[in-house]
């Protein structure tokens, strides 16, 4: 299907820098009245001077990022980190919650009061926080009377179990790669492998939209890092091409090695990589391809391989596969999947195997057969094709309704733009008046003026549910005035 391309006007531009502005205005008004008067609820937060010995204490947090979290973003905290007191399923039960303007805390209300809602905000792509019972509970009630819940070890000492050598081995087979290694955190297995592939006089090329922990990682590895515009091949090649031609700065040397980063799914932007024509450059320049699919591993692909078979592209043309646990698996954690020396090598060099706790076996066996129920079963082609259709069905509904939809189609990502930052807090509170969870996103997880609302699809989600889901929507978006597609003023 044709994707519909999405363009902010000037209106809409002008007037969203505009309510930033009143905003930092207030905020600075009122932060001199609080110096003038020693008045303020942030009073902890406000740098103050002893006329004796100077400032009493190191900040904690940068000027601007101390001004931003006081005065724009805990204006709207109640819409963010909601307690939930159910499964993360296709409906949720969200505890609603009380502001002391004391403390500035919240505090949950009494469990009688919680919530019911359709949720189109959890990573539950293929539905097991649903049913994990029936798919995979009985496998995994049977290792908790083996294994205990946590192994208390690393990896690398006494952490390995029979629970971990089986889902490596299994993971390697359904990605289609040599060998794999598996960590207890998605974060983490980014952060801790990039320093471990790279280092000083080796090259990252990073797509300009690559997830924080790929920054993290980048950061933490002590190489030249340059990024390159988001999911453009042409803009890489230019890259590689300029990289190879110059070399190192000042000495001009080549590069020990140059290393390729991209995601599979954007998870703020719900697009889909340009992986053919990337793995195609990098092969011709001779440069190793690092591919994140966290968001596409389980989702995208007749039999949920990734974006790999999604883009018919062979996993030997990717160096290294990186996934999560916690979207398609109902469980958590993340893998790296390559080449038998490239794991043998993160195997004694890598910080998150040799010194992080090892996963679960508990979820190594929750994991492991929500692979098998994904690989051998029809019922799990029946997932994977549930969250194509219901994904498709909600972004074409999405569009027709007039709304600024970023990505792909068969992406189960589906961002909405809001732009103004006070319609991040009006959206989710006027959904969740009307029994609809979302999550909204703002700066500086996404671009000063490109807000958004963020539905994650199920395949566990009936088409009642979507609909539903829609009429609320549509609701709301009408009384937020966020119909951008219909007219510039919403």
């Amino acid at each position: 299907m044709k994707e519909v391309d999405v363009e902010m006007s000037q209106f809409t531009e002008l007037t969203t820098y505009l309510g930033y502005a009143i905003l930092i205005l207030v905020g600075h008004f009122r932060d001199i009245c609080a110096h003038i008067f020693g008045k303020s609820r942030w009073s902890s937060l406000i740098k103050k001077k002893d006329k004796t010995r100077g400032i009493r204490a190191a900040p904690l947090f940068k000027s601007w990022e101390n001004f931003y979290a006081r005065r724009l973003y805990f204006r709207i905290g109640d819409v963010f980190n909601r307690p939930i007191s159910s499964n993360p399923g296709a409906r949720i039960k969200i505890i609603p919650r009380e502001l002391d303007k004391e403390t500035q805390t919240f505090y949950a209300l009494k469990k009688e009061e919680e919530k019911e809602c359709i949720n189109l905000g959890s990573y539950n792509y293929l539905g097991f926080a649903d049913n994990w019972l029936e798919t995979c509970g009985d496998q995994v009630l049977s290792a908790l009377k083996k294994w205990p819940i946590a192994n208390g070890s690393s990896r690398a000492e006494l952490g390995t179990t029979v629970e971990h050598t089986l889902l490596e081995k299994a993971i390697a087979k359904f990605i289609g790669k040599e060998d794999c290694i598996i960590f207890n955190m998605g974060y983490g297995t980014n952060a801790t492998t990039i320093p471990a592939l790279v280092g000083k006089n080796d090259l990252i090329l990073s797509d300009a939209l690559n997830h924080a922990s790929i920054i993290a990682g980048c950061r933490a590895s002590g190489a030249y890092v340059r990024s390159f515009k988001h999911n453009d091949a042409l803009a890489l090649e230019k890259a590689l091409k300029e990289a190879i031609a110059l070399g190192m700065p000042r000495t001009r040397r080549p590069w020990n090695k140059i290393l390729v980063m991209i995601e599979g799914i954007y998870s703020m932007e719900g697009e889909i990589c340009d992986l053919k024509n990337i793995a195609a450059i990098t092969k011709k320049y001779k440069a190793y391809l690092y591919l994140d699919e966290a968001h596409s591993i389980g989702a995208l692909g007749p039999t949920g391989r990734g974006v790999c078979e999604y883009a018919n592209v062979s996993p030997n043309d990717v160096t290294i596969l990186m996934g999560t646990f916690t979207k398609s698996f109902g469980g958590m954690g993340g893998y790296v999947a390559a080449d038998k020396s490239i794991i043998q090598y993160l195997r004694s060099t890598c910080p998150g195997f040799l010194y992080h706790d090892a996963m679960s076996p508990l979820m190594c066996s929750q994991i492991f057969n929500a692979t098998n129920v994904i690989t051998n079963t029809s019922f799990g082609l029946d997932k994977i094709q549930a969250l194509r259709t219901n994904s498709n069905f909600f972004r074409s509904e999405l569009i027709k309704l007039g709304l600024h939809v970023y990505g792909n189609y068969d992406s189960p990502v589906i961002p909405v733009l809001l732009y103004n930052p006070t319609k991040i807090a009006a959206f989710s509170r006027e959904c969740l008046k009307r029994g609809l969870a979302v999550v909204v996103v703002g700066f500086p997880a996404t671009s000063l003026v490109k807000s958004r609302a963020r539905f994650c699809i199920s395949a566990a989600h009936s088409k009642q549910d979507l609909i539903s889901a829609l009429e609320t929507i549509k609701e709301v978006a009408n009384l937020i005035k966020i119909r951008y597609a219909v007219s510039p003023f919403g």
